[in-house]
């Protein structure tokens, strides 16, 4: 079990809203002079650290956790299943963005080890609704040639 970081959902959530906000990144804004010396300063965006990239093993250890296993065990089930269920989700969605980029391996090989598959469902294929077509003859039959048809 992790060293009791949390004793409550409430704290468990008040820990994941802090990993996600760790990994932001800092930035300060800071006056940068204008080339003309009649210019007021405009204020330029500095960063003071880099975000960083939402990972389960990241997750893990800010909760206090061991290993991914222990996360893996008390997301399964227990009062605090819901909340480890929605941080996964919430790192899940980081690298499904990152599928819309050119280079998505990685984010793809990072979604299948957290159970995306690629291939269809059996259960799904096997479930298909076979549907019946009858034609019925309504009207006069279509003309097989433009001499045939009458004005």
């Amino acid at each position: 079990m992790p060293k009791k970081l949390f004793k409550s959902v409430a704290d468990l959530c008040t820990l994941v809203e802090e990993y996600f906000k760790s990994i932001e990144g800092e930035y300060s804004m800071e006056e940068k002079p204008q080339k003309k010396s009649e210019d007021s300063p405009a204020l330029q965006k500095v960063t003071i650290r880099e975000p960083e990239p939402a990972t389960m093993a990241g997750l893990a250890l800010h909760l206090g956790f061991n290993s991914r296993d222990e996360f893996d065990k008390m997301e399964k089930a227990g009062k605090y299943s819901a909340t480890l269920q929605r941080a996964r989700l919430r790192v899940e969605v980081g690298y499904e963005k990152k599928l819309h980029q050119q280079s998505a391996s990685g984010a793809l090989f990072a979604l299948k080890n957290m159970g995306w598959n690629d291939k269809p469902d059996d259960k799904q294929v096997r479930s298909s609704t076979t549907i019946a077509i009858k034609l019925i003859d309504s009207g006069p039959a279509p003309a097989s040639s433009e001499r045939e048809v009458a004005l």
